[in-house]
């Protein structure tokens, strides 16, 4: 598990820390310190690829394929609510 635990990266990632963000996505697709979640991978890893992020692609093709088109849609509905909440 990455140092600082799932609190500490999500307070950075909220800020728009990219690596904060991968770290979350690594965290829910492996389930370190938090349950596995496709979903919140793909969110975070997508945030991640909005800041040109080239690893992110490489994760999101990799989660891609344990999810159905619906997870996808949610995931990225949760990307866009999370990319405006940064923005706001």
């Amino acid at each position: 598990m990455p140092a600082g635990g799932p609190c500490w990266y999500r307070k950075a990632a909220e800020q728009d820390v990219a690596r904060a963000q991968t770290n979350l996505g690594v965290m829910y697709y492996f389930g370190k310190s938090v349950p596995v979640n496709n979903v919140k991978a793909y969110m975070w890893w997508s945030l991640t690829m909005a800041q040109g992020k080239e690893s992110a692609t490489k994760n999101l093709n990799i989660v891609k394929e344990d999810m159905n088109s619906a997870y996808i849609s949610k995931a990225q509905a949760l990307a866009s609510e999370m990319l405006e909440k940064i923005n706001d």
